[in-house]
């Protein structure tokens, strides 16, 4: 069995590659990259009732991959280029030959994969990580399933200025719904839910808009979505939306949120 470890700058993904078939899938969460690393594969191990002999090798990417030196409790570490996992791990999940894939961690990265060509396009520094950081500098909150939960109920109107809030008219072929100013409306009556859906709004139109213009640069319609990010169902709302509005189709693959682990843990189909 091969494994597959990501880690990130929260979160370590795991996952183990036996031929075709993949281990359901685990995370950890450490700060600390060698203990994570290690953590993630004594959990993954007895999850699955394995034991150290059971691996041939560890295929690590991501962030903290640099601190892991070349081997985890005597098993052999190989280190994949985070970007090269997260297209190959992309393409498997969502059978596609040819797609623009989204990882949407602590920050946003953006890659194009098709056949064995994969190149990184670009990224920006917002994700999960700005949404925790305003929530606590706004709100000093920083649970992130309370974030969610407590936005869910949350009224974008009352923070953000719509198209229908500065015409009467039609602007091209956008809904009047469409925000066309973050926290640009910002009424006193907004609340804590109000402001917390308006930084998920924000976030995840910034990631959405980013994606389907580099699709468009790529002449792709076709966009897959990765990462933690994938659960929280603004995410969904929105790319929905986006969808709709400039006609390319956003793809959650089963597992998306351990893409990149997976896609680690599979590179040794093309790599050797």
């Amino acid at each position: 069995m091969i494994i597959g470890i990501d880690i990130g700058g929260s979160t370590t993904k795991i996952v183990g590659a036996r031929g075709n078939e993949l281990l359901a899938p685990l995370s950890v969460e450490a700060s600390d990259p060698v203990a994570s690393a290690s953590g993630a594969l004594g959990k993954f191990l007895n999850h699955n009732e394995l034991s150290l002999s059971d691996i041939e090798l560890i295929r690590m990417t991501g962030a903290g991959a640099s601190f892991i030196g070349q081997n985890i409790l005597g098993i052999p570490v190989v280190k994949v280029e985070e970007f090269m996992a997260l297209g190959y791990g992309g393409l498997y999940l969502s059978e596609l030959k040819n797609a623009v894939i989204v990882s949407m961690g602590t920050g946003t990265a953006i890659v194009k994969a098709h056949s064995k060509c994969i190149s990184h396009i670009g990224g920006t520094g917002v994700g999960g990580g700005t949404i925790l950081g305003l929530s606590k500098a706004m709100l000093n909150l920083s649970d992130f399933d309370n974030i969610v939960s407590l936005a869910e109920s949350g009224d974008l109107s009352l923070v953000d200025l719509s198209i229908s809030d500065i015409t009467q008219g039609d602007i091209g072929n956008l809904p009047p719904t469409l925000t066309a100013s973050n926290f640009g409306k910002m009424s006193d009556k907004a609340g804590k839910n109000d402001l917390l859906r308006a930084i998920l709004n924000m976030v995840f139109q910034t990631i959405g808009m980013m994606a389907v213009l580099a699709a468009r640069v790529e002449k792709d319609k076709n966009i897959v979505l990765s990462g933690k990010l994938v659960q929280v169902p603004q995410a969904q709302k929105t790319f929905s939306e986006l969808s709709k509005l400039y006609g390319v189709k956003f793809h959650t693959p089963r597992h998306a949120e351990y893409c990149t682990a997976i896609g680690a843990a599979i590179s040794h189909n093309d790599k050797g």
